[in-house]
């Protein structure tokens, strides 16, 4: 079973993050999966604790949410912590954000990324991004 968490503060992006990944599994023909939504980075690291022993395959987060983790991005803060879990050194973390500067963020981090402005006008991008990333 494929296991994916969104972690993004807007109701709107978890929506069309779920709607999409849905979209991808049902082309996919894959029927096992789960797709856990949070709303913070702190949220999201609760969640990462939680699933620890069967990580998430997938996580797609964004970078600008609470603001508690001032000089960093709350998404920033997050992916820095899922990374020091040894059983999440597999999984696949793609940021999802309008930041100006999410490549160099991505970059530093070592993780994959997509600009939301090229999620919502190039849907193909998108979804062959998340194939990508889940080796469909």
């Amino acid at each position: 079973m494929k296991k994916i968490l969104i972690v993004d503060d807007s109701p709107a992006w978890r929506v069309f993050h779920k709607n999409n990944i849905e979209e991808v599994f049902l082309e996919a023909d894959i029927d096992e999966y789960k797709i856990d939504l949070t709303i913070s980075g702190r949220e999201g690291y609760d969640f990462v604790m939680q699933n620890n022993e069967n990580p998430y395959d997938i996580i797609i987060s964004d970078l600008q949410m609470e603001e508690d983790f001032v000089p960093k991005y709350a998404g920033e803060w997050f992916v820095e912590q899922v990374k020091t879990f040894s059983k999440y050194f597999n999984t696949k973390i793609i940021i999802c954000s309008g930041c100006y500067n999410i490549k160099q963020i991505a970059e530093s981090l070592s993780v994959d990324y997509i600009p939301k402005r090229l999620a919502v006008s190039d849907i193909n991008q998108y979804k062959s991004k998340i194939i990508e990333n889940l080796g469909l």
